[in-house]
């Protein structure tokens, strides 16, 4: 991209949970946005002036689409009138934890042949280091007949979304940006300026792949290891949410973590396993990273042990059982269920012919997941004291702040709380009834 275009036309591939909020942030730092996504709803909504994304404000996208300011078309040939393309398509994993790059390599064999000299390429999907230089350039290349680096722009700049922080957004986390050489880095920062405050350039493009992994594997990390104490303490009758209140009075060497009933959302759950994967081709292990996601990936299993024990010791049986699903969403307060642990606890349960419910205040209908196809467009059921007082047991997944869980526990005859909302509550409310699991 040509450093003296003050005010570019950018290019989004992919308008979800990334490239929407960063298209509207693009918008307000002066730039015209073009938005592609092979979803004709999410285009026909922009179009509209209808935001899809709970935090993304419906007024902006109305008022972006008024004055065509953001536009949005499945018409891949209109790539070619963006200065600069930013491209933000899912990376998921196969069945067997690999990566799967099919959405990255079919959007550059896509994007190759409108590719134009002095276009600047932007990856932010979450992938391994090398990704960029060996599966999207070399696309690029052979489509287009242009050269990286010469004759067009590349930078890998991670995507850090944090849906629900109302303490940052798009524009305040400060963006890692790397470059294929030092003209494209600066072309990346002219880019990235329009809509990030900090800017922060690297070395190369390997070493801003693998800055967003280092972030997610340490979470990823340390939520396993609070989940194991979890499930250790649980056995010694000890409270790991008051050990860890505790523990976090230490001003220093210590970081709170908390435990739950799994992990969401597309980072954490996903991204470690492309280290891993990658690392093979080095011939090296990465034994703590794999070690932390079986833990991870076992703690929807454990929380329908804890289930069906409560059950247990209250008489019932849990086939048959009428179960409700607190929370659909991977975290609380937001609209995002992309790899929520409760579709592996509604399998779970279904498996073992429970009959499940669940009520989710920002999800009113559950929507097709890759895995779960089965449980699309279920609806949420209203929570009234109806609702609750039918259900065997109630499953709290996701601490929504706006669910009023003294409500919850007052009618429910059995509750099991994933999250420690229910620590507040009452002594003689929570007595008999709620069960940490």
């Amino acid at each position: 991209m040509p450093h003296h275009i003050d005010y570019p036309t950018v290019g989004i591939i992919g308008l979800g949970y990334v490239g929407l909020p960063l298209a509207v942030q693009f918008i307000r730092g002066g730039c015209q946005v073009i938005g592609f996504d092979i979803d004709e709803h999410k285009v026909s909504a922009i179009n509209a002036g209808r935001a899809y994304i709970k935090s993304v404000p419906a007024a902006v996208i109305a008022e972006a689409a008024a004055t065509r300011r953001l536009t949005a078309t499945t018409d891949s040939t209109l790539l070619a009138s963006a200065d600069a393309i930013v491209i933000c398509v899912p990376t998921p994993l196969t069945a067997h934890r690999e990566p799967d790059l099919s959405f990255i390599t079919r959007t550059a064999e896509t994007l190759a042949p409108r590719l134009r000299r002095g276009q600047l390429v932007s990856l932010e999907s979450t992938t391994y280091p090398g990704t960029t230089e060996e599966e999207l350039i070399p696309r690029l290349e052979r489509g287009s007949g242009l050269r990286a680096g010469l004759d067009f722009h590349v930078v890998y700049s991670p995507e850090r979304e944090d849906p629900g922080n109302p303490n940052f957004g798009t524009r305040d986390i400060p963006k890692v940006i790397g470059g294929l050489t030092a003209d494209c880095l600066a072309a990346g920062v002219a880019l990235y300026q329009h809509a990030v405050q900090t800017l922060v350039p690297v070395s190369s493009l390997r070493v801003a792949e693998a800055t967003k992994l280092v972030e997610n594997i340490f979470r990823c990390v340390n939520i396993a290891m609070v989940n194991e104490l979890k499930i250790v303490f649980d056995a010694m009758g000890l409270d790991v949410w008051e050990v860890l209140d505790a523990a976090k009075t230490k001003p220093f060497g210590f970081m709170k973590f908390e435990p739950g009933p799994g992990l969401g959302g597309h980072c954490i759950p996903i991204d470690p396993f492309y280290l891993t994967w990658k690392a093979r081709e080095f011939g090296v292990q990465t034994k703590f990273i794999e070690l932390a996601g079986d833990i991870n990936t076992s703690m929807p299993r454990y929380v329908v042990t804890r289930l069906l024990e409560a059950l247990s010791d209250a008489g019932k049986p849990l086939r048959g059982a009428n179960i409700l699903l607190l929370g659909l969403a991977y975290k609380k307060n937001v609209d995002d269920p992309r790899e929520s642990p409760t579709f592996a606890i509604w399998d779970l349960l279904r498996a073992r012919q429970a009959q499940v419910l669940f009520h989710d205040p920002h999800i009113p209908v559950a929507p097709p997941m890759r895995e779960y196809p089965a449980y699309a467009g279920t609806p949420s059921v209203p929570l009234t004291a109806e609702v609750l007082a039918q259900s065997d047991a109630v499953v709290i997944c996701t601490a929504h702040d706006s669910i009023d869980y003294a409500f919850v526990v007052q009618h429910a005859p059995l509750v099991i709380d994933t999250r420690n909302v229910c620590a507040g509550l009452p002594a003689e409310l929570v007595s008999d009834k709620v069960t940490k699991a």
